[in-house]
């Protein structure tokens, strides 16, 4: 008795096993871990000027910075020594959110204190 096998679409014949040359049809799933980038952070800086108060700087520094009364106080004869102080350091929506505070916080107690934000 001779052996049959089944008939291809192509009209050929294939042994049984199909025509993997002996492999089986099972396949290795590998799991990748995604490799996440670290945000970029930005530097929130309070600019100095001759209008807004000490007392108010210090305020701002402990209400929207969460900063002692020492380091606030610190940070504000920094900003008006040097010009120039950073607040904290944050990613790009909460330092942007901080500035936005601080910003609306001095303009509706009519003081001109600036805050910006640069890329760390």
């Amino acid at each position: 008795m001779s052996e049959s096998y089944p008939v291809s679409a192509a009209g050929g014949s294939q042994p049984p096993g199909g025509d993997d040359g002996g492999r089986s049809n099972t396949s290795i799933i590998t799991k990748t871990k995604p490799r996440t980038k670290r945000p970029n952070l930005y530097r929130v800086l309070l600019l100095n000027d001759d209008y807004t108060p000490m007392e108010f700087v210090v305020h701002v520094l402990e209400r929207f910075f969460n900063k002692n009364r020492e380091d606030a106080t610190r940070i504000m004869l920094h900003v008006h020594q040097n010009g120039v102080g950073e607040c904290g350091v944050f990613t790009y929506e909460i330092a942007e959110t901080k500035v936005t505070q601080v910003m609306d916080f001095a303009r509706k107690h009519q003081h001109p204190l600036q805050c910006v934000m640069e890329k760390n």
